[in-house]
């Protein structure tokens, strides 16, 4: 019987390309759509990129309680201003108990936030949003939503609590506090996150992990 040149089910063959061409289409699309707010993001006027891996912040909008997340070297960075009861927790000696390192022996900040409140003032916290058990990123909680956050951070991935401050705690799958970035106070309400005028030689290298 004579061979054929033309290649069996035809039509089976035209309908998967057309399938192939149709969900490349659609994934094109998706990739569109999850791009715009990513693209509109990096348009945030108060934030400012500048050439030597420093980042500035403008701070005015925040209102006491209320946060933000702007992203420093690939790493998302934690900017909360703390109201007066977030801070009078932070120094509460029953919550001080619950901490693994609640006086920050362990070198994950530099050394003008070796302090309780682990930060260059008080009402404002910086953060790096990396938990440093797996590398998950934690989520804000607020006062009174989980008992041991007490208005802290807590990682979805495996359970790990981090108080106002980022420090850890007892018994959390995370061995250590959240990194402090290097942060400088331009103004009242501005911030430079990648160098500290503190303690202008610490760099994240130096930091037991991140």
């Amino acid at each position: 019987m004579p061979q054929s040149d033309t290649p069996p089910f035809p039509d089976s063959t035209k309908r998967r390309d057309l399938l192939a061409t149709g969900t490349l289409a659609l994934g094109c699309a998706g990739a569109c759509a999850l791009a715009v707010p990513f693209l509109n993001s990096l348009k945030n006027t108060a934030i400012t990129s500048l050439s030597d891996n420093t980042l500035e912040v403008d701070l005015s909008t925040l209102a006491p309680g209320q946060g933000m997340t702007v992203q420093w070297q690939d790493w998302p960075v934690f900017i909360q201003r703390r109201t007066p009861q977030m801070l009078a927790a932070l120094q509460a000696p029953a919550h001080i108990a619950t901490l693994r390192d609640a006086d920050s022996k362990i070198l994950q900040q530099p050394k003008d936030a070796t302090n309780w409140h682990r930060s260059v003032r008080p009402d404002y916290g910086v953060l790096v949003g990396i938990c440093t058990h797996l590398g998950c990123v934690p989520t804000f909680e607020k006062p009174g939503s989980a008992p041991e956050a007490k208005g802290g951070y807590f990682c979805p991935c495996h359970g790990s609590h981090f108080d106002a401050a980022g420090r850890v705690v007892q018994r959390a799958p995370a061995p250590y506090n959240l990194p402090v970035p290097p942060v400088t106070f331009l103004s009242d309400t501005k911030i430079r996150i990648g160098h500290s005028a503190g303690d202008p030689g610490f760099s994240m290298s130096d930091i037991q992990q991140i």
